[in-house]
């Protein structure tokens, strides 16, 4: 039994690993600050998200994700609130982190961004869904030592007449604390930088983005956004190099209300055994 758990663990691993290198469109170009927690309260006023992705089918156990994020700007300041909450098999992660954001203007359309989140982080087996002897020693030691500590993010931006450059750290734990803990190939740094082309009272919004895995290659993102009838009506594609493609039609309703699909194709590797990731999106701004 110790071993078919063990076997099931590393499983997890490999399917959390594979999640964390897709993570949600939502992330480019609507709600950068899930990338960047600088991006937070970028504009004046309060905004909320919601998300889900899942993968297409209903495998039993297929990596799911459900965040919930809110900010609020004010002139130079900004908060924010991200929720996160990740399953792959038995595995539970789940992440909340609060930020502080302040915005310092460098010229009439410029701005230099800096934003810290901090909060916690907890990753643990579902006894729940376990199929097998709960009472396990492996299990409860697994979940004994993936307890929650203290986890965060570190971010800076740079916005100017269109143009936009981003840098986080992220998982901060992995930079300042060596243990055991490290199941999971979890992003530590993101990259990104872009520009916006107006085209009558249509916009396109180029791409390029880079992220750095823990124990894996890197990926770059590229791809663009069309914003079309006065920014109401929003396409989106990425390349991924990790030999995957992200595809999402949008509309920004009154520019308040926001409703993105997306459709994420398997990474190359995994093509042939399980299909792409759905992901929805809901927001509102005020």
């Amino acid at each position: 039994m110790k071993i078919k758990i063990l076997i099931l663990i590393t499983i997890i691993g490999m399917s959390k690993a594979n999640a964390q290198t897709t993570p949600l469109v939502n992330q480019y170009f609507h709600n950068t600050y899930l990338a960047n927690p600088s991006m937070a309260g970028i504009r004046r006023g309060g905004a909320v998200d919601l998300a889900f992705s899942s993968q297409w089918n209903s495998v039993p156990g297929a990596p799911l994700v459900q965040n919930l994020s809110a900010t609020y700007g004010w002139e130079h300041i900004g908060v924010g609130l991200n929720m996160n909450l990740d399953k792959a098999g038995l595995q539970r992660q789940t992440r909340i982190l609060g930020t502080y954001a302040y915005h310092l203007p460098l010229a009439k359309e410029t701005k230099l961004h800096f934003g810290l989140s901090a909060g916690c982080i907890n990753q643990r087996v579902d006894m729940q869904d376990l199929v097998g002897n709960p009472d396990d020693n492996v299990v409860g030691m697994y979940n004994t030592d993936h307890r929650s500590y203290f986890d965060g993010d570190f971010g800076v931006g740079l916005t100017s007449s269109g143009f936009n450059l981003d840098f986080a750290l992220v998982n901060l734990k992995n930079y300042f604390r060596r243990d055991n803990f490290r199941l999971i190939n979890s992003p530590i740094l993101y990259a990104a930088a872009s520009y916006q082309f107006d085209l009558g009272d249509n916009q396109f919004l180029p791409k390029v983005a880079y992220r750095s895995f823990q124990a894996l290659s890197g990926i770059f993102d590229i791809g663009g956004q069309f914003a079309l009838v006065n920014e109401q009506l929003l396409l989106t594609a990425i390349y991924h190099t990790s030999q995957a493609a992200s595809f999402s039609i949008g509309m920004h309703y009154k520019k308040r209300y926001t409703i993105n699909t997306s459709y994420t194709t398997q990474t190359g590797s995994l093509s042939g055994y399980a299909a792409g990731s759905f992901e929805v999106n809901l927001g509102i701004n005020w």
